[in-house]
């Protein structure tokens, strides 16, 4: 395995800095890279995270997973990437320093925007080295999302990874433009982007699920050897379909579910008021679904996204 140059000889763990542009004061910004290349070739799988800076339970996630691989016990190579966008990690910020959203510029340039460099530089030294993937995301600022895989489920490939990972839900999703999921897709990498968790905070349950997945696929794939409670694969329920109810005003809203709670067709879900208590807009299931996601700041505006439901047959 060669990564920036620098060869990772099999047995081996590495932590390299690969780097990507100088700051203002010149400081080298890097990619913090971990590789545990095994003793025995096989698979060849990334982990990423914080490709929206502030979605920080990826890099737990990631830490997590590193401290209970042995590489004497790894089949194939593990390659880790906790921090893809350090710019926005340190500024606790979703977007680079011009407001560029990184996960709409894959493949990149080599001589495009900053975003489309650190996208290039992603795409040739780690994703079209590896097999697999695992993308880890939250929900962006002010939403929660309960842990479910996004993938292209009609890939028998990805497919096989998803039921291994054994989020809650497993979602099949059509990749978006410009979208690291949609490069490593075109390049023929199965690829999962795991949800879990809000921006800018620890979600402990999120994280175990993390794991927990991470380490199923690594064990489906013939990379490690799972024991104790993980061993045990729960029930991914497969959803082909999801819905973002809307406020239909302003107001503060007050939530009548909680995450991940199964709600029937014409079920009482929320209620909008004014801050006065003069008026008062209800909000009811347009069909059975289950509660993946929902906004965390109760005061809206007309139209934003309030609850996002999984369409349940």
């Amino acid at each position: 395995m060669i990564i920036g140059g620098l060869t990772i000889a099999p047995r081996t763990r590495h932590r390299l800095d690969l780097p990507v542009a100088r700051l203002p004061t010149q400081t080298m910004m890097s990619l913090p890279i971990t590789v545990i290349n095994g003793a025995i070739a096989g698979p060849r799988l990334w982990l990423s995270a914080a490709i929206h800076g502030d979605e920080i339970n990826g890099v737990e996630i990631i830490r997590q997973v590193l401290n209970q691989i042995n590489v004497n016990h790894l089949v194939g190579t593990l390659i880790a990437v906790p921090i893809i966008n350090v710019f926005g990690f340190l500024e606790h910020s979703r977007y680079l320093p011009d407001r560029r959203d990184l996960n709409r510029c894959f493949p990149g340039s080599p001589r495009g925007s900053l975003a489309a460099r650190i996208a290039h530089l992603f795409i040739n030294e780690i994703v079209k080295k590896c097999t697999h993937g695992i993308d880890l995301h939250t929900a962006a600022c002010h939403r929660i999302n309960m842990p479910q895989i996004r993938a292209n489920l009609n890939d028998p490939a990805t497919y096989a990874c998803a039921q291994a990972f054994a989020a809650p839900i497993m979602i099949h999703a059509n990749t978006r433009d410009g979208s690291l999921r949609q490069a490593a897709a075109n390049l023929g990498i199965p690829i999962l982007l795991y949800e879990g968790g809000e921006a800018l905070r620890f979600d402990p349950k999120a994280i175990d699920a993390g794991v927990r997945g991470i380490l199923r696929v690594m064990a489906s794939l013939g990379m490690y050897e799972l024991t104790g409670d993980d061993l045990a694969v729960p029930e991914s329920r497969r959803v082909e379909q999801t819905k973002w109810l809307r406020s239909p005003r302003s107001g503060l809203l007050h939530a009548r579910f909680t995450l991940g709670q199964q709600v029937n067709k014409q079920q009482l879900l929320a209620e909008v008021t004014d801050a006065f208590g003069e008026q008062r807009t209800k909000i009811y299931a347009p069909f059975t679904g289950l509660v993946i996601g929902n906004v965390q700041n109760p005061l809206v505006n007309q139209g934003d996204g309030i609850i996002h439901l999984a369409v349940l047959d």
